[in-house]
């Protein structure tokens, strides 16, 4: 059992991700797109592209795109920071708040139907255990670099 631990790790999130993606393709939002807009509606508007990119877990650069795109789109605006000029603050534009009421509503409606027949007692102890998993492996990645 314990070596399919690892695996269903793995699965899960990837078919979290998809059945969102299929319910929320009506949306004309890709994936990336629609979870850049919504970490940073669950963050609040004004967060530093370079925070915005580490609380999604990607590469700043490679935000890039997806904020050019969004503000094509007419969701976000770019606005430089008072305190340091290289620093760019993303913002949410009132265009955006109807799509991420809909976007919350569908991942909202996609969370239950996944937690399905799991009490809140259960949820809350799988989330203590994924905090002391994932503590376990930075522990281990901080190690390893370390020794290297």
């Amino acid at each position: 059992m314990q070596e399919s631990i690892g695996f269903k790790l793995s699965r899960v999130p990837r078919l979290w991700r998809a059945v969102l993606d299929e319910r929320l393709a009506p949306l004309g939002l890709t994936q990336t797109r629609w979870v850049t807009l919504y970490h940073l509606w669950r963050m609040g508007g004004g967060q530093a592209q370079c925070d915005l990119a580490k609380a999604i877990g990607v590469e700043a650069p490679s935000l890039v795109r997806t904020l050019d795109q969004l503000t094509e789109q007419g969701l976000i605006e770019r606005r430089p920071c008072n305190d340091d000029r290289r620093t760019k603050r993303i913002f949410l534009t009132n265009k955006a708040n109807p799509l991420l009421e809909r976007i919350d509503a569908i991942v909202t409606e996609a969370r239950e139907e996944m937690l399905s027949g799991i009490t809140q007692e259960e949820v809350d102890l799988f989330e203590d255990l994924l905090t002391r998993i994932e503590k376990n492996g930075l522990r281990i990645q901080t190690r390893t670099v370390s020794e290297v």
